[in-house]
């Protein structure tokens, strides 16, 4: 009977889990987004490349983990993986303004990947790009805490995306990554 009981929760979590064959109207290189220094980032310059969206926060616990971004930029960059950060106060962590942000990143983890002004991530008021991936990929892409991670693939659809606890360098991201980049 409890084996009947796992299957089953299998099957049904195998129909609910989104995925990136959703049938996209727009893609991730059709949005455009400002820069923490108020430019704009043409999110088609990254068209073909994989890009991993991470909501971020300054005062965050996982705060820590702009380390492991600043090092999957370094080790991939060249081999075309953005990583794109997305400071945001959607969880009430992060510094009043873009300038503040930016200066806790360069001084304390000294990050030169991209990164975006303050934005929000979840509900109404949410960034049209994570309302997009929302409606693409299902509850399983709207962040649930700072530093969630959403995988573009090259074609500009939602590969995967991986909670707060997981790593930027953990095996399970590297491994999709590396795959993403072959």
């Amino acid at each position: 009977m409890k084996n009947l009981l796992i299957i089953a929760l299998a099957i049904i979590m195998f129909f609910f889990k989104s995925s990136s064959h959703a049938d996209y109207k727009k893609i991730f290189y059709d949005f455009k987004i400002n820069s923490i220094s108020g430019d704009v980032i043409n999110l088609n310059d990254y068209k073909g490349k994989p890009v991993l969206v991470v909501n971020t926060a300054s005062y965050c616990g996982f705060t820590k983990q702009y380390d492991d971004m600043q090092d999957l930029w370094e080790r991939y960059k060249d081999k075309g993986l953005i990583v794109l950060g997305v400071p945001s106060n959607s969880f009430n962590q992060e510094k009043k303004n873009n300038s503040e942000v930016k200066d806790f990143c360069k001084v304390n983890f000294n990050i030169n990947f991209p990164l975006t002004e303050i934005t929000n991530v979840k509900g109404d008021n949410a960034h049209e790009i994570y309302k997009w991936a929302k409606d693409n990929y299902g509850k399983s892409a709207v962040p649930k805490w700072n530093f969630y991670k959403i995988l573009i693939n090259k074609e500009g659809k939602i590969e995967d995306t991986y909670a707060s606890l997981t790593n930027p360098t953990s095996k399970k991201i590297i491994n999709k990554i590396e795959s993403l980049l072959n």
